[in-house]
Parts: C-alpha cells; sequence; structure tokens
C-alpha cells in the first residue's frame, strides 16, 4: 500500500470538467484524510433551512448566513459543527483539525464553547471518499487542492467561494477563477 500524504485542513476546489453534480463547483474543506479515506465538507452549499429550525441552541452562534449547510451528499441527516477558534487552547467540546479550524460535538452545552468561537457553521452530511478514492479523483484532474484560511470556514457570500479562493492563488488557478458558469454561451 502506498502512503498517502495527509491533505486534513486543505480545500478540496471542483475544477470546471468535475462532473457530479454535487461538487460542481464546490469548495471543500477536508477534514479527514488518510489511508482509509477521506471526510469534508462543501463550504458553499447554504440552504434554506435556519438553524435555529434543527439546532435552536446553536442558533445565535452560527454565523451570518445563519443557515445549515448542505456539507455533501452522505449521510444528510446528520449534523456537524465546524468553528474557527483562535489561540493555542480550545474549549472542551471542540477539537482542532487544522490551524485554527476544528469540530464542534454538537451535543457539548453551546454555552461551554460561545466565548471561545471566532466562527461556527453547522452542515448537514458530509462528503466522503474511501480508500484511494480521492487520490484517484485528484489524478484524473477533478480537484485543485489549495490552502485553506480560516475566513473560508465563514465566508460571509459563500456563492462567490469558489471564485475567491481560485483568485488568491498565485498561479495560473487565479485564471480559472474567471471561467463562465457555462462556457456554450461563449
Amino acid at each position: 500500500m502506498t502512503e498517502v500524504s495527509s491533505l486534513t485542513g486543505r480545500l478540496l476546489v471542483a475544477t470546471p470538467a468535475l462532473a457530479d453534480p454535487n461538487f460542481d463547483r464546490a469548495v471543500v474543506l477536508l477534514l479527514d484524510h488518510d489511508e482509509e479515506g477521506s471526510l469534508g465538507v462543501v463550504l458553499n452549499r447554504p440552504t434554506p433551512v435556519g438553524v435555529g429550525d434543527i439546532l435552536l441552541p446553536w442558533a445565535a452562534l452560527a454565523g451570518e448566513p445563519g443557515v445549515v449547510f448542505q456539507g455533501g451528499p452522505v449521510s444528510l441527516d446528520s449534523a456537524l459543527g465546524v468553528a474557527v477558534i483562535p489561540g493555542d487552547e480550545g474549549p472542551l467540546g471542540w477539537r482542532r483539525v487544522h490551524g485554527a479550524i476544528g469540530l464542534v460535538d454538537l451535543e457539548t452545552p453551546p454555552e461551554l464553547l460561545a466565548s471561545a468561537l471566532g466562527s461556527l457553521r453547522i452542515f448537514a452530511g458530509y462528503s466522503g471518499w474511501g480508500p484511494g478514492q480521492l487520490e484517484e479523483e485528484l489524478s484524473d484532474g477533478a480537484w485543485y487542492v489549495v490552502e485553506s484560511e480560516p475566513g473560508d470556514v465563514s465566508a460571509p457570500d459563500p456563492e462567490r467561494l469558489w471564485r475567491s479562493v481560485l483568485r488568491r492563488q498565485r498561479s495560473e488557478l487565479a485564471m480559472v477563477a474567471t471561467y463562465p458558469d457555462d462556457p456554450t454561451l461563449n
């Protein structure tokens, strides 16, 4: 078995050629990546469902827009909380994933985390890949892999995240941000 270099904490940015409608122009934050597979959440798929409609105790702490995001096509009936907590030590009920980004245990009383939270997003479902599956998609050119920034988790205009992540790259990827939504209309 070949060793997998961890991409945990990085972003997968869908290439314009990616044909899966679940990931059209998606920006996925990888929360776990190792030889057993990968798990992440799509950062730019807000739903019309308010956080208060499904997790009322967390509604006041969720960033704007205060809606649940569709984290991916797997387990849509489950919820994940992703939060940015600055500093070296995180509170009880939060597990660091990468840098200031971590997972919130949604069973924890929200008041235990409230003072430490920099931002919080709630995701229904997640994106998952089995062993070697993501590596195959990467070799097929389905995804760009770029560094994440803590602000990506709480981008105020998530629908523009795909373009803004690509624009900030210091390579030819910045040009991909100008790729039209429908190239057949050019």
